[in-house]
Parts: C-alpha cells; sequence; structure tokens
C-alpha cells in the first residue's frame, strides 16, 4: 500500500461512517493530511464508505491497479 493504512486512519480521526469519498477528503484536509495521502484519496471511487476497512480496501484496489 502506497499510503501507511495506520497514518491514513489518523487523518481520518473523527469520521462518521458511512462517509463519502468527499467528506473523507475534507476531513483528511482538516486532520493535516499531507499531499500523498489526498492524492491517494481522490482516487478513490466516488461512493459511500461503511467504515476504516472498507476504505483501507479500496486503496489496496487502487494500489494493485498501478
Amino acid at each position: 500500500m502506497a499510503v501507511n493504512p495506520i497514518q491514513l486512519q489518523k487523518y481520518l480521526k473523527g469520521v462518521n461512517y458511512p462517509v463519502s469519498k468527499k467528506d473523507l477528503i475534507k476531513q483528511a484536509e482538516q486532520n493535516g493530511a499531507d499531499q500523498k495521502v489526498l492524492e491517494t484519496l481522490k482516487q478513490l471511487p466516488d461512493k459511500q464508505f461503511e467504515g476504516p476497512s472498507g476504505v483501507s480496501k479500496a486503496i489496496g484496489d487502487i494500489d494493485n491497479k498501478k
């Protein structure tokens, strides 16, 4: 995974699931996420995420396509 999952969850602290991709990005920005994390989140599918594991899985899917 290009983004460390533990760091990712730190940047997503305070997210109330289910959550949209747009709100994930907004929360990460508010929590001081770096550009790499934000760029990764922007590549996620435009859908609702039910929990942290769903976000991690979607990021894993992005990494597997590279």
